[in-house]
């Protein structure tokens, strides 16, 4: 998606040559126009598959994945990385490797909001080696339910998670897919 790719080079900010700040209109500061922009995409992208639930994870994807699931028509359900008093009820649980923070996460959904029944589309912020992908794919799995695609803002395309996961048949749209990043110049190339 060039809206995207133009954004991530005028406003993203190299760290290094694993790590890319979008947060000045992606994950901290959230341009909603362009969140409704990627939703229109992936509802177009996807309009051929019965959605009928966007699911992430806490707490970046929360933002993307409410505005897609409105342009779907649909609920949004995301995985909470830890335990509440007020989650009642059993869960499908999993544990997630997150590589922007470097630590490991129970993440849990709740068994009354995904079902057998469910056709879920999957979406996310960022996706490096798709941990939190593998996390929510187990989840669905034990659910039941039915992962139509998965949506992604920025694939890291020098990482292994989206390869891995086409590789294994899954439908990932990543609406930009970096294939390199240099902190010295700032200069970002992405996949054609």
């Amino acid at each position: 998606m060039r809206l995207l790719e133009d954004r991530i080079r005028h406003d993203g900010t190299v760290k290094s040559d694993q790590v890319l700040k979008v947060d000045s209109f992606l994950n901290h500061q959230i341009d909603l126009g362009l969140l409704r922009t990627m939703a229109h995409q992936w509802c177009e992208d996807f309009k051929d598959a019965p959605i009928n639930k966007v699911l992430t994870i806490e707490a970046s994807g929360i933002a993307i994945a409410a505005v897609v699931a409105e342009e779907f028509g649909v609920p949004v359900v995301f995985a909470k990385k830890s335990q509440s008093v007020n989650l009642d009820g059993t869960v499908y649980a999993t544990q997630i490797t997150s590589f922007t923070h470097g630590r490991v996460y129970d993440v849990i959904v709740s068994t009354k909001f995904l079902g057998k029944d469910d056709h879920v589309l999957i979406v996310d912020d960022f996706m490096a080696n798709g941990c939190a992908m593998e996390g929510l794919l187990e989840i669905c799995q034990a659910a039941g339910a039915k992962v139509e695609g998965i949506g992604i803002a920025v694939e890291k395309g020098f990482q292994p998670g989206g390869d891995r996961l086409r590789e294994r048949g899954y439908r990932v749209d990543s609406l930009a897919i970096i294939e390199s990043m240099d902190p010295v110049t700032g200069q970002i190339t992405f996949r054609p």
